[in-house]
């Protein structure tokens, strides 16, 4: 039983890790690509916690939606866009956004815990009824209709229109 809890306990902190790793990728990369990978870097962690608290649901849908359509998309439009120039900083801008950065996240640090300490905490309430995924997807399919066909509509548009851009600004760069 006590090697469970440590299997269970190291699991969390191997996600907690990926989460952690992939945000200072996504912060701390200078190329748009290596910052998608951190993203997705990111998500896999969080879709891992998602399975390890017992919602594999979740964790699916988590890697499929955000790991393999948004971060794809981003990397789509970082492909058919324009390419950005690198602008070089100083090394003393750069310290001096380093250190307003560290401070505006300690005070930010400081003001949760304090929040949380503070605050007391009242019990969920437990609440009745069916929440399986076979309920969910009668709800989504039947009562929200509308709003996946909505939201099909304008991912087709948001990709089409980056198409077009893409291709006015080849023939820019041509002429």
């Amino acid at each position: 039983m006590i090697f469970y809890r440590y299997v269970a306990e190291t699991l969390f902190f191997i996600f907690t890790a990926m989460i952690f790793s992939g945000g200072l990728i996504v912060v701390r990369s200078h190329h748009m690509m290596n910052a998608v990978l951190g993203l997705a870097l990111t998500l896999c962690g969080v879709a891992g916690l998602f399975f390890h608290l017992g919602s594999q649901f979740l964790a699916l849908m988590q890697v499929l939606i955000y790991v393999g359509a948004v971060c794809i998309i981003i990397a789509f439009g970082i492909m058919v866009g324009p390419k950005q120039k690198q602008e070089e900083t100083s090394w003393v801008s750069g310290r001096r956004n380093r250190l307003l950065a560290f401070s505006a996240c300690g005070v930010g640090l400081v003001l949760l815990l304090a929040t949380i300490l503070e605050t007391t905490w009242a019990p969920a309430p437990f609440r009745q009824g069916d929440f399986s995924v076979q309920c969910l997807g009668i709800n989504l399919l039947y009562q929200y209709c509308l709003a996946f066909e909505l939201v099909s509509v304008v991912l087709l548009v948001a990709i089409v229109g980056a198409l077009i851009i893409a291709n006015i600004n080849e023939g820019e760069a041509g002429q």
